[in-house]
């Protein structure tokens, strides 16, 4: 295969991408990364430019003083001019011309001389220079000069206790009162000139810049109110349409780009136009204007070149106005909160798992941190902060308030409130806020701060299949972590996550939880260590160690998990769940335990047994596996819990003083043999007496099914579907690929010879305390050849994916 100029063969085998500056490491990889949406963005990119190089002319010699408008009016006697571009600093003037097409580019530098208003122009070709890819990268205080990451280390450890180091956060972080003031002038400028468009309409900021969890550099986000406009232009259309048609065509005669055009029957992506015409030719210091319209909430971009400040203008986001007053009165009714949102957010960005720079991605959104925080002190016991409901319950009549059809209401006086009889310090919130997460059932469960408490996620299920045929009132979308917007409460803030994430996110949270219960954290140190949260925010990947739950080693535990995707079940199955109610799991966990009794014995055809009544739980059919179209697991030895547990285990916060996290309902068995004293096994590992329900069977094994699969599958889909056989690498696929390799091993009848490997799996639902999905765990037993280990390792992929199959036609 012949290299594209953009690749170069890297000595120690691979490849870069000189465009996207991307190494891989073989030619699968290559082709995969030729065909995505960034090497494909940035070649069209880079295009682009060649040809706005190649049409453009590069123009002196006119006086200072002299305006865009007249180099174009000049220059388009040579064909029309697509855009001019100005450069006005000190050490001289010009400006680059870009023609529409190449002909008009050669008209204009085919003339010998050029004279412009008795000046004499110099006009040569643009210089083309290399193209190359600059990731734009946010300002980031800690980065700076001023504030290094080491220097932000050394001022916080200089503090006296945890509530001062996280207070010091926001005080380094937030924006100076002079940021403040520029931003309020720049709104107030727009506000001006968009007067003189759209009279009578209204600039309101909303979003970080004034949510009162600011930070240096955060984006401007703005609202275009054009309400009032609307009322405005259609008295005015009434008006003169009664004095007569003349006096209309005189009105609309008047120089107004908005004269043309009725606000009421436009399209957003027709005023968004307008507002970026607006922007281009009236705002000074405005460049790199852009409308996206395509966006989940239309935007004009523009940067404010003076300022470094970037802005959005949107039109129709009322709900983020609302949301923003939302979140001023949070913070009004309790000065702990924006401590602890700063300090959450700063941990989420340094253990990547919020804060990135090119926006979009299975990433947090700052939003979405918020909120979990809320979430968080709406929970404690007493709650720092009310449900939203309890908050519109309280609000008068003059503080109602709908907006798209959403329940927007809360009081605007946050003195009609009675304060939180919470009293516990920073400290102990934040080592709680580790510790409710770290245990929080994500799969199972929807963040509602509406209702201040978690929702069964089976509640929203059928809301998703609603939503699939009506994009009216559509329920939330569903995922690995589904955090309800207080008042838009079909939005899923952070709907962009993916598992990864979600796990990263609660593996982290559980590495704080555990730092948070050391002296370290709580206490000063003497000798001038670092302490208190300085060391939660080490970088992730830095501390040196295994990430979380990696394992690794002789010791690693040989387990399977199969994740609860609600979202990928069949309609039937999710009604299902809906009517069971708190049982949900163990339905689910009965369908999971089918489909992987039916990976070993149908597709892998390994002999599936029950290991013996005692310790099982769950009831049995004929193959070991359950009875009848479905198996029902009881387990009459767990206390069932209703809601997921608050804090930690009583055992596991005795060790620390500023931890409250004694309220919240434990799980306990009556039998508890052979569990590890809290504290002394790391929770990536499980126990059965963890589980909820377990299930006990032993594996046999007659053939190599995991030995050569991919070379007979090839084979196998070369005989072509015209030989019987499925075109897909499905269920039936898999089987065949099976049956093929017993055939060619021989062997006999399976059960007719000695089994190449016998092993235990011990099958576990989890759930409630922390995100619910089944774990199946190994345990090798004949294993004479010693082939455990690369079966096991064939499993890891291929039992969740065939289970995840075998799911989506459960009925």
């Amino acid at each position: 295969m012949e290299l594209d100029t953009d690749i170069q063969p890297v000595p120690k085998g691979g490849f870069h991408c000189n465009l996207c500056d991307v190494s891989v490491p073989n030619r699968t990889s290559l082709q995969d990364h030729l065909k995505g949406r960034k090497h494909r963005n940035l070649c069209a990119v880079r295009d682009t430019r060649r040809t706005q190089v190649e049409n453009s002319v590069f123009v002196s010699g006119f006086q200072k003083g002299t305006s865009q408008q007249q180099i174009m009016e000049y220059l388009q006697r040579f064909g029309p001019v697509s855009e001019v571009i100005m450069d006005k600093d000190a050490k001289g003037v010009y400006a680059i011309v870009e023609f529409s097409d190449k002909q008009g580019q050669q008209a204009a530098l085919s003339q010998a001389q050029h004279s412009m208003e008795g000046q004499r122009l110099r006009i040569k070709q643009r210089e083309s220079k290399e193209f190359k890819f600059v990731p734009k990268r946010k300002q980031d205080v800690t980065k700076s000069p001023s504030m290094s990451p080491e220097l932000l280390s050394h001022a916080l450890c200089q503090a006296n206790s945890v509530a001062e180091q996280m207070q010091m956060l926001v005080d380094l972080f937030e924006l100076s009162d002079s940021e403040r003031s520029t931003r309020e002038l720049l709104i107030a400028l727009l506000q001006e000139v968009f007067n003189e468009f759209f009279p009578e309409c209204k600039i309101l900021a909303f979003g970080s810049s004034v949510n009162t969890f600011d930070i240096h550099s955060c984006d401007l986000d703005l609202f275009l109110d054009l309400e009032n406009t609307k009322t405005f232009q259609a008295r005015a259309k009434n008006s003169t349409e009664q004095a007569g048609e003349g006096q209309w065509e005189d009105a609309r005669s008047e120089d107004s780009i908005l004269s043309d055009m009725d606000l009421a029957t436009a399209s957003p992506a027709e005023v968004l136009d307008l507002v970026a015409t607006v922007l281009r030719k009236c705002v000074p210091g405005v460049h790199k204007v852009q409308a996206v319209s395509s966006a989940r909430c239309p935007v004009v971009k523009f940067t404010h070149r003076d300022l470094g400040l970037q802005g959005d203008i949107s039109i129709n986001n009322r709900l983020a106005v609302r949301n923003t007053r939302f979140l001023q009165l949070c913070c009004s009714l309790d000065k702990r909160l924006r401590p602890l949102v700063y300090t959450i957010r700063y941990w989420a960005k340094q253990k990547q798992l919020a804060g990135n720079p090119f926006g979009g991605g299975p990433l947090l959104n700052n939003y979405a941190l918020t909120l979990l925080v809320m979430f968080f002190l709406q929970n404690r016991d007493p709650p720092v902060l009310p449900a939203v409901r309890l908050l519109s319950a309280a609000a008068g009549e003059a503080d109602k308030c709908i907006t798209e059809g959403w329940d927007c209401t809360f009081p605007n006086d946050p003195s009609m409130l009675p304060p939180s009889e919470n009293t516990e310090d920073l400290c102990s919130l934040l080592a709680c806020f580790f510790n409710f997460y770290s245990q929080f059932d994500f799969a199972g469960s929807v963040i509602s701060l509406r209702e201040g408490r978690a929702l069964p996620i089976t509640g929203f299920l059928s809301a998703e299949e609603e939503a699939e045929g009506s994009a009216a009132r559509a329920g939330p979308r569903l995922g690995p972590m589904t955090v309800l917007d207080p008042f838009e409460l079909s939005h899923n803030v952070a709907g962009n996550l993916n598992e990864r994430t979600e796990r990263s996110f609660r593996q982290e949270c559980q590495e704080a939880a555990k730092y948070c219960r050391s002296l370290q954290y709580q206490r000063k140190s003497a000798k001038g260590k670092v302490w208190g949260v300085v060391r939660l925010f080490t970088p992730r990947g830095a501390s040196g160690g295994a990430p979380a739950g990696s394992g690794g080693g002789a010791g690693k535990d040989l387990v399977i998990s199969i994740p609860f995707r609600p979202a990928s079940l069949p309609e039937a199955v999710r009604h299902q769940l809906q009517d069971a109610g708190d049982r949900f799991r163990h339905l689910w966990f009965g369908k999971v335990c089918q489909a992987v009794g039916r990976v070993f014995e149908g597709v892998l055809a390994c002999g599936l047994l029950r290991s013996g009544a005692e310790g099982a739980r769950g009831e049995e059919g004929p193959s070991g596996v359950g009875g009848g179209n479905e198996m029902q697991v009881s387990d009459p030895e767990v206390v069932k819990q209703d809601a997921p547990a608050v804090c930690k285990e009583e055992e596991e916060c005795d060790s620390s003083p500023h931890a409250k996290c004694q309220q919240g309902t434990k799980r306990r068995l009556l039998s508890q043999e052979g569990s590890p004293p809290p504290g002394t096994a790391k929770r990536p590992r499980w126990d059965p007496a963890d589980a909820l329900a377990v299930l006990n069977w032993r594996c046999q094994v007659w053939h190599k099914v995991w030995a050569r699969r991919r070379k007979v599958r090839r084979e196998l889909l070369k005989s072509g579907p015209g030989d019987g056989q499925p075109e897909g690498g499905g269920v039936e696929l898999e089987t065949q690929v099976t049956e093929r390799i017993a055939l060619e091993e021989g062997g006999g009848a399976r059960g007719a010879a000695a089994a190449l490997l016998e092993f235990g799996v011990e099958v576990g639902l989890l759930g409630g305390t922390e995100d619910t999905r089944a774990v199946l765990r190994f345990t090798p037993e004949e294993d004479a050849s010693g082939l455990f280990q690369d079966l096991f390792h064939f499993l890891e992929s291929f039992l969740p994916r065939m289970t995840e199959k075998l799911l989506e036609r459960a009925e």
